[in-house]
Parts: C-alpha cells; structure tokens; sequence
C-alpha cells in the first residue's frame, strides 16, 4: 500500500476522479491548475494508486493558530465507492499522522460533512476527537 505524492500535473490528473467524489462541484479543465495553485501556498496531494490511478487521496496542509499551534490540516480524504474497505484511507491518515510526529506537531485536525457517518467512523477509531462546529458565510 504505497503512499505517492503528487508532484507533476500528471500525478494531479491521476487523483481527479477520486477527488470527483468528495468534491463533485470541480471543473476538470481547471482541476489540474486550481491543484498546481493550491500547491504552491502549501498543500500537499498524496494517494494510493491502483490500476493506474488513484483509488484514495489525501490533501492537507501546514496551519498554524493560537489555539493549537503547529499542525496539519486536512482538506480532502476521499476514496473511490468500489475500493473503499481496503484500509487505503487509514493508511492516508496514518502517513499524515507519521509526517506531523517527524515534524513535532502536536494535532492533525480536520472537518467532516454532518452526513458523513462512514468517515466519521474511521476519524474516531483513528483517536479524533469532535471539538467544535465549523461556521460558514457566504457573501
């Protein structure tokens, strides 16, 4: 189960059917740039590749607040419906998890859809804990 980081476009392209998943809304002509920006501010794609494309993916980022300090933030973890089960999200968490210890951050955190019972699940057998409501206005 070996862990990729994307760092080409063709390593990108390869994640936007998976991403797809969790983030219907996404354009795929803008998807390999809009990643490429996000990038160069700090975000990191990684996923497990099966049949020549991912079958799971994780981006996260470096964030640092005064409630919690250093830390990573995960934006997107997603698989695809017929892999889900193989334990490929786990291991995206679990690497996430080893690169903040090598790094000495204290926290991973990161916020999840109300309706997303089967990942919620995974988070807190994973040792999350629900801390707060994440708020949002759109202007």
């Amino acid at each position: 189960m070996e862990v990729k980081i994307a760092g080409t476009a063709a390593d990108i392209s390869k994640c936007w059917d998976v991403l797809l998943v969790l983030r219907p809304h996404l354009e795929k002509e803008k998807f390999v740039d809009t990643v490429l920006e996000m990038m160069s501010e700090g975000y990191q794609l990684a996923y497990i590749e099966e049949d020549g494309k991912a079958a799971s993916a994780i981006g996260f980022r470096y964030q640092q607040f005064l409630y919690i300090g250093k830390h990573f933030y995960i934006d997107d973890l997603v698989s695809l419906p017929e892999t889900r089960g193989k334990g490929y999200a786990g291991r995206l968490l679990d690497y996430v998890h080893d690169l903040a210890r090598e790094k000495g951050y204290r926290y991973v955190a990161l916020d999840s859809g109300h309706h997303r019972f089967n990942a919620h699940r995974l988070y807190l057998n994973k040792g999350y804990n629900i801390t707060a409501h994440h708020f949002v206005k759109q202007l």
